[in-house]
């Protein structure tokens, strides 16, 4: 029932668009107004979450390690999987940012009979989670090409790369296809798999089907509904530019279109209150940027108030004619 009523709420978007579009003319509030303010509630959510990460209290290291900590010189320690130092956590978060370097070694586990606890491989997340980040960022990085004039090599580049098979007209890009199949995967992955789908949340679906609709509506656009993408580039210049065109520009573009820009703008907006906020707060993680160097250097909690000891000597002081009496052991006579 909740991926029900995510589609379902995410549908009634779509209807939303073509509506507004179609039935009031509503093109220069989806085509400006829209991504305007998504982009404002996007970077003031950003901000927002990404200072109050920063304002956590940290006193101790909490690094979370699977490997040898550095300790005695004849031990080796694992430097990435346990780093001791600045330049050891920035390998770590390459591997990790770039390679998903823990979600590659996820184990599943199944209960056999006997019963026995059975732990094996399961690589299936990693790579249909690597295939769905990295096509969503050519992708994304390719999109610039609406936003210059002229064009940067570098993204003209990636478009070659991306179209290196050249199937038919217009020119096929791979990751059109793999993000596609990326996200089917995951969606599947949730809803065929009893066990997360019983821990699984709106928050969970909401996201998925909107990464669905947006790469559905963007290859629809591309392969079987032409649009107008000399208007579509102005629009985009115009709002890089602070200078947006009018309804007349506006109002020859498919509405197609339209709904794409509008569910990217919903998504972009919705990014900061959603769990796809990793994308931030990864790099703010106390678990995964900070070296393990608890046995090397004291850390101290900064708060602490002073508190009064009572020392074993100051102890012996006060109990001295007791202890002799019963024979105890006493440190000094």
């Amino acid at each position: 029932m909740k991926a029900l009523f995510s589609l379902i709420f995410v549908i009634i978007l779509m209807l939303l668009v073509f509506a507004g579009v179609t039935g009031a003319g509503m093109h220069y509030i989806f085509g400006v107004v829209v991504p305007y303010i998504a982009i404002f509630a996007f970077l003031a959510g950003f901000i927002y979450r990404v200072i109050r990460w920063a304002r956590s209290p940290v006193p101790f290291r909490i690094t979370t390690t699977c490997g040898q900590q550095k300790s005695l010189p004849w031990i080796k320690n694992n430097r990435l999987e346990n780093p001791d130092n600045w330049f050891a956590v920035v390998g770590r978060m390459l591997l990790e940012i770039l390679f998903f370097r823990s979600l590659f070694r996820n184990t599943k586990t199944e209960l056999k009979s006997g019963p026995k606890l059975v732990y094996g491989s399961n690589k299936y997340l990693w790579i249909g989670s690597l295939a769905f980040h990295w096509t969503f960022l050519i992708i994304f990085i390719r999109h610039f090409r609406f936003f210059t004039e002229p064009v940067p090599f570098i993204i003209s580049l990636i478009e070659q790369m991306d179209s290196f098979f050249q199937i038919g007209l217009p020119i096929i890009y791979i990751t059109d296809a793999v993000i596609l199949g990326a996200l089917t995967f995951l969606l599947l992955r949730r809803l065929l798999d009893s066990r997360i789908r019983y821990i699984s949340l709106h928050a969970d679906y909401i996201p998925l089907f909107l990464l669905l609709s947006i790469a559905c509506t963007g290859v629809w656009m591309r392969y079987f509904e032409k649009v107008d993408v000399i208007s579509i580039k102005q629009l985009s210049l115009g709002l890089f530019s602070f200078n947006p065109p009018g309804t007349e520009l506006l109002s020859g573009i498919g509405v197609m279109f339209f709904i794409h820009l509008f569910l990217v703008s919903f998504l972009i907006a919705y990014l900061p209150l959603s769990k796809l906020m990793h994308m931030g707060g990864v790099f703010l993680s106390p678990t995964r940027n900070l070296a393990n160097n608890n046995r090397i250097k004291r850390h101290v909690n900064p708060w602490n108030y002073d508190v009064k000891t009572h020392t074993y000597m100051e102890w012996e002081d006060e109990f001295r004619d007791v202890m002799k009496e019963a024979g105890m052991p006493l440190e000094k006579e």
